[in-house]
């Protein structure tokens, strides 16, 4: 059985944002920080899989794939789930570009149903995860998250996705790619 996802990571310029934040909350915010290489957006949690319906899900990804054009995000502000009052994850969120991943994680959901796959029960917020919060100063969190709302951490054409192996260990999960999937159409300047 392989643990996976399906999603992106995210840009150099997110990776480096964050790592400032995580110097300035880190006397506050106590908790496991997303390593810089996985930090990413989930379009969907899969779950435990095994060989044969991998191979479908990879064809199910690159039937996505197929249907989806190039699209700018931006990402900007931070927020935590669930709430302040029981702060859990923090993340940076999406701005521009958040209805053509809302869009883009439902059609991946709805290609997923046929190999009985389930949906999250929770509706699709996009996000990058950058730190499970273990003990928290809610006073001072709750200041950080006024001071970052319109902060504008960079922006991204996103023109992949992919479906991708998560493995748990004791330092924290690996991600790895097992196979992206390009959208057709890529912009001459891409490549």
């Amino acid at each position: 059985m392989i643990r996976v996802f399906i999603g992106f990571f995210t840009s150099p310029v997110v990776i480096e944002k964050s790592s400032r934040l995580r110097a300035e909350a880190s006397p506050f915010i106590h908790g496991k920080w997303t390593q810089p290489q996985n930090l990413h957006i989930t379009l969907q949690f899969v779950g435990e899989v095994d060989r044969p319906t991998l191979g479908e899900l990879l064809k199910t990804t690159q039937e996505v794939a197929n249907t989806f054009k190039p699209f700018k995000i931006t990402y900007k502000g931070l927020g935590i789930f669930p709430h302040l009052k029981r702060p859990r994850i923090l993340w940076v969120g999406v701005d521009q570009g958040a209805s053509h991943l809302k869009r883009l994680a439902k059609t991946v959901v709805n290609a997923n149903r046929s190999l009985n796959i389930r949906p999250d029960t929770k509706p699709f917020h996009p996000h990058v995860t950058i730190c499970r919060m273990k003990r928290v100063d809610n006073r001072k969190l709750k200041f950080f998250l006024r001071k970052y709302q319109n902060f504008i951490f960079g922006e991204e054409i996103v023109t992949k996705i992919a479906v991708i192996k998560s493995t748990l260990t004791p330092e924290g999960p690996i991600y790895a790619p097992i196979e992206e999937f390009y959208f057709p159409n890529q912009p001459k300047e891409l490549y």
